[in-house]
């Protein structure tokens, strides 16, 4: 059975390194996956002022969570946290109160950076925003990557066979766990 996987690029810039991770990911899948991108960069800011009549951006944007089996997050760290593009998308995806796109959907993260400890913090603090907002986290590894030039290129290629090797494990691991999850909604 194959499964949708809607990912999230947490850097607005067009040409991310997390996008070009993105590629990458979706390249070294398992057969089981199917990657698609659900963009965040026309989100207005989010207001409740809005939750009474979402725009049709948004609406669109809820309606691609709700269409996928599950969630992969591949973010950048911006002053050792999030980006604010993807914590305004979170906060249009769990809105408003009681319709919440994102519960129960399995969920990963990765990212990469320049810098020598990756991603760790704005991925510590994503997964604080996620366990609020009811996703089903995946723990079973965990990618910080460091970014060096020509790591990966546009097309999603990867130079370094140890990266390209640990990226298709993360992304094996990441397929069981959505299999399991799934199987466990559909049994219980």
């Amino acid at each position: 059975m194959t499964h949708t996987v809607g990912y999230l690029v947490g850097s607005l810039a067009k040409a991310s390194i997390n996008r070009k991770l993105a590629t990458a990911l979706a390249k070294l899948a398992p057969d089981s996956l199917q990657l698609r991108e659900i963009p965040i960069a026309e989100l207005p800011l989010y207001s409740y002022d809005h939750d009474a009549d979402y725009p049709a951006v948004a609406r669109k944007f809820k309606e691609s969570i709700e269409g996928v089996d599950a969630l992969l997050f591949v973010t950048p760290e911006y002053n050792r946290s999030i980006p604010g593009g993807l914590k305004n998308a979170l906060d249009w995806a769990s809105r408003p109160w009681g319709k919440n796109s994102l519960t129960g959907k399995p969920g990963g993260i990765i990212g990469t950076s320049p810098g020598a400890i990756g991603t760790a913090l704005a991925q510590a603090h994503l997964r604080s925003v996620l366990c609020f907002s009811n996703v089903s986290l995946f723990n079973g590894m965990e990618g910080y990557l460091q970014f060096k030039p020509d790591l990966i290129d546009d097309q999603g290629n990867v130079s370094n066979p140890d990266t390209e090797k640990f990226l298709r494990k993360y992304m094996d691991a990441y397929a069981a766990f959505v299999k399991q999850q799934i199987a466990g909604r559909a049994a219980g």
